[in-house]
């Protein structure tokens, strides 16, 4: 693994720091604030160009982003950006997905349509970040019961729901998130 040197980054949410973490061929980075408590506030956000990026509403992304920047922003934190597009299929695969939606697929079935599992993210590198930073502890912002369980030697002590709003474009999208796999919407 590489590390970057650490920058300032100042946003529309306040003034942060950034550094990138290279592992294989993949950078991620990591936005944090100055300071630290012992128990920060921690988003893992897999990289959704759509909506982050473009603001999409066909997804809750974006609307996730937003709110993790706003809440480190006033309590202090970190979000560590994995870029693993698409629940790791890449933007080319999650393009050819959108069509299958447009069809009236839901987002599992257009991936195993493209010969994709429902969702192949990797979380480890995670690990090595929050050992980077020495962290032991956090309070990790999320939704999805995948990246409760991907932590190894770091304590969960609160799950801080991330709100977002649903709307005709992505209702069938959380409902999936939901009901098919295991989100705490």
């Amino acid at each position: 693994m590489e590390i970057s040197n650490k920058a300032k980054l100042p946003t529309k949410y306040g003034n942060f720091f950034i550094q990138s973490f290279k592992e294989n061929e993949l950078e991620h980075l990591v936005i944090f604030t100055d300071e630290l408590s012992d128990i920060p506030n921690v988003r893992i956000h897999s990289e959704c160009m759509t909506g982050d990026v473009f603001k999409s509403i066909k997804c809750d992304c974006g609307e996730q982003l937003d709110f993790a920047m706003k809440n480190i922003s006033e309590n202090n934190g970190m979000i560590i950006y994995l870029r693993q597009e698409g629940r790791g299929i890449g933007l080319f695969n999650k393009v050819n997905a959108y069509s299958l939606q447009d069809l009236g697929h839901d987002t599992i079935k257009a991936n195993q349509l493209l010969g994709f599992s429902e969702d192949l993210r990797d979380y480890k590198i995670v690990n090595k970040i929050l050992e980077y930073f020495k962290i032991k502890k956090i309070n990790l912002m999320t939704n999805n019961p995948l990246k409760l369980d991907s932590l190894e030697n770091v304590e969960i002590v609160n799950r801080v729901p991330v709100i977002s709003n649903a709307c005709e474009y992505n209702f069938e999208y959380l409902k999936v998130k939901k009901e098919r796999m295991g989100h705490m919407l």
